[in-house]
């Protein structure tokens, strides 16, 4: 599966992903040094945001679907849906096992849900940008 296979040579899902593990990273470190801890409060709100951009995406692609063919917005679709799916479990994983602030395991959950939901961010606009057939 690759996500730069669009003809067009700038494509927004591959910088939507490479910005999403830039972002993830960042958070991982600076968690397991504990400049910031991750309360369950915004792992509960992530896990809501993501269960609401699910069903968004649900509606919009069956209204989509009827009235043209989306055969080119398939790329962003698919991390949309990935950013999504992995937000959930990533958020479901930390909500039910409590880590320490600066456990290794719990800066990887915490690196993957930030990775998951900027990934979900950032491959909407993407996907968005391909509905409206922007090609620049």
């Amino acid at each position: 599966m690759t996500f730069l296979n669009c003809g067009n040579r700038r494509d927004c899902t591959g910088f939507a992903l490479v910005a999403s593990l830039i972002i993830g990273i960042i958070a991982a470190f600076l968690q397991i040094t504990a400049v910031f801890t991750l309360t369950s409060i915004f792992s509960i709100v992530a896990f809501g945001i993501a269960v609401v951009y699910l069903l968004a995406v649900l509606l919009t692609t069956a209204a989509i679907h009827k009235n043209q063919s989306c055969n080119l917005c398939c790329t962003p679709l698919s991390a949309l849906l990935v950013g999504i799916a992995g937000t959930i479990f990533a958020a479901a994983i930390l909500l039910l096992i409590s880590f320490p602030a600066t456990s290794v395991i719990g800066a990887i959950f915490v690196g993957a849900l930030f990775f998951f939901f900027a990934l979900t961010i950032s491959s909407t606009l993407c996907f968005v940008r391909c509905l409206l057939n922007c090609e620049r």
